[in-house]
């Protein structure tokens, strides 16, 4: 069985946790504050594979505090990031946690396949006030190569369930390829091993 991890981020109010408990348990909670990381588990199958999964929901900060990623960044398959398409401020700090988790995975996994991120435009239903246009929010993620999807947390279960499920089949992908490298790289160690052992003693007959 599978573990896939998976890491939410966002500023305050761009309803992040109401992103997350919609896809766990289908219901809606208003957005609340919280001084607390949360982790998540939940057990589903996609594509007739049992996953375990793990989703880290660190409490909301601003982007200028770079220690939202610090325990999630190596830990985490994926990212989600979240941001209120009715507030500027929050689509500037999505910005800015997309930066971080690129410096981050530089940094961290060189020759790595990048790692899979959705950017998730949240609270659709305020259309009436939007101060991001959709097409930002596109160009934004073509930027980063990422997914990018709007939703409303408080009217629709569905696009959020499909969003969370194209992200886990990616992240999916990506540990399969991680461990065909290892595979790989496994099977030309013990084959220079061989040679190398084999060769020694043709040499010496």
């Amino acid at each position: 069985m599978n573990d896939i991890k998976l890491a939410l981020l966002g500023s305050q109010g761009a309803g992040k946790s109401a992103v997350l408990v919609r896809f766990l348990t289908r219901r809606f909670i208003g957005e609340y504050a919280s001084n607390a990381n949360s982790l998540y588990h939940k057990r589903l199958s996609i594509d007739g594979r049992q996953l375990n999964l793990e989703v880290f929901d660190p409490c909301s900060q601003s982007s200028e505090a770079r220690c939202i990623l610090e325990e999630p960044v190596d830990w985490a398959d994926g990212f989600v990031v979240v941001y209120n398409i009715s507030d500027r401020s929050s689509f500037i700090d999505a910005k800015n946690i997309l930066l971080q988790i690129r410096e981050a995975r530089m940094e961290n996994c060189k020759g790595e396949v990048e790692v899979p991120v959705c950017l998730v435009g949240n609270k659709q239903d305020l259309c009436h006030a939007r101060q991001v246009c959709e097409e930002e929010g596109r160009c934004l993620a073509q930027e980063h190569r990422c997914h990018f999807q709007e939703v409303s947390a408080a009217e629709s279960y569905q696009d959020i369930s499909a969003l969370f499920t194209q992200l886990i089949r990616q992240v999916m992908e990506l540990l399969k390829y991680r461990a065909d490298r290892r595979r790989y790289s496994g099977s030309k160690s013990m084959a220079k091993l061989i040679n190398n052992v084999f060769g020694k003693r043709r040499k010496s007959v």
